[in-house]
């Protein structure tokens, strides 16, 4: 089985009465991503304590997640839209599914027992997260069971952006009464390919449009990542932190070196690089804790996969608008999308992204987001 997991721990259980009538107060927003594009449907679950997202069959998007803060207040601590065609037409990865590839391959080409492929290029010359029809921008298949858990499913066809095998993906939703988000991904393949699936929501976690990301405190347990040149690809070495702007090994100000004269920092215009995790295994360790200290709100990233990749929102320049009609400008949010290592069909030495017929690829990731008092 493969795992892909997040999970929300949320205040006390003294103010869950409270909090619960918070979070179905806010406004939903599955009526009109249904009315706007008949053919993705969205989907609201909530559990008994009255915690809620919304998720979307265009992208299998997460559009919403509502947490509280430290006085009880519920924000939505991702980027979305309200509608179907504003996923179309705006930033192409708020809150969705990336496959078959998260992050980049280098010119879109690599081999696989001795055959060569080219995939479909949409970043320079380079192919980013699946390619423009990646599943990202893909309808699932949605099947919603009881009020907490979602069944997303999708066959990718061989040759789709120019990957081999059939590809079949299940990826499910669960609202635990726990207050555990969990989503999970299983995939089998009828030909040999690589994958390496990944989420990509933009965190704020302050709130939609309340600020920057800037003064959020970060650690990330890794002591070495892999350096990239001017196209983001990586170099193939793997490169210690100690010494340079990507030791966050103890916590730092996200924005602390953000402009430092670095070269990785130059070619990323912040923060987009894969860090490699101190780990030996497949086993669910602490990848990274981002700590808001003013709103209170604490995410901490746990994962099976080796590697984390920590983008600050680069590229986010105000052309995109928020719900409040708000631009979204540079550094107003993060991803956290854990992952096996950018460019890995063609880095022998990183870990490989291979899956064979017979085999079933897993993953399991982790968001706790907690309270701190």
């Amino acid at each position: 089985m493969n795992r892909f997991s997040l999970i929300l721990i949320t205040l006390m259980s003294a103010c869950a009465t409270q909090k619960n009538k918070e979070a179905m107060d806010q406004p939903d927003r599955t009526t009109a991503l249904a009315e706007a594009s008949p053919v993705a449907i969205a989907y609201g679950l909530t559990n008994k304590n009255g915690l809620k997202m919304e998720v979307t069959t265009f992208g299998g998007r997460i559009i919403s997640l509502w947490v509280p803060d430290r006085k009880g207040i519920l924000g939505d601590v991702v980027l979305g839209y309200d509608s179907a065609p504003q996923y179309i037409n705006g930033n192409p990865y708020f809150g969705a599914t990336i496959g078959r590839f998260g992050n980049r391959i280098a010119k879109g080409k690599f081999a696989l027992a001795g055959r060569a492929y080219q995939l479909t290029v949409n970043n320079g010359e380079n192919a980013l997260h699946g390619g423009p029809k990646g599943f990202h921008n893909v309808y699932w298949e949605g099947r919603k069971e009881g009020a907490n858990r979602l069944v997303l499913s999708y066959l990718s066809k061989d040759g789709e952006e120019g990957y081999p095998g059939n590809l079949n993906v299940k990826m499910v939703y669960t609202l635990t009464d726990d207050n555990e988000l969990v989503i999970d991904y299983a995939a089998t393949t009828d030909k040999m390919t690589i994958l390496n699936l990944t989420h990509h929501s933009y965190f704020n976690l302050a709130g939609e449009g309340e600020g920057d990301i800037n003064n959020y405190d970060l650690m990330i347990n890794a002591d070495y990542f892999t350096p990239v040149d001017k196209g983001l690809i990586p170099t193939g070495a793997i490169m210690k932190v100690e010494d340079t702007p990507f030791d966050f090994r103890t916590p730092h100000k996200i924005g602390e070196r953000i402009n430092d004269p670095d070269e990785q920092i130059r070619f990323g215009k912040g923060y987009d690089h894969n860090w490699v995790l101190n780990k030996k295994d497949h086993s669910l360790t602490l990848a990274a804790r981002v700590t808001d200290s003013i709103g209170g709100r604490v995410m901490e990233v746990w994962t099976t996969e080796p590697a984390i990749q920590f983008y600050t929102g680069n590229f986010l320049d105000g052309k995109f608008i928020n719900r409040d009609g708000k631009a979204i400008n540079q550094h107003t949010a993060m991803c956290m999308e854990t992952q096996h290592f950018p460019d890995s069909p063609n880095k022998p030495n990183f870990p490989s992204t291979i899956l064979k017929p017979g085999e079933k690829y897993h993953s399991e990731t982790v968001y706790k987001v907690v309270i701190e008092k």
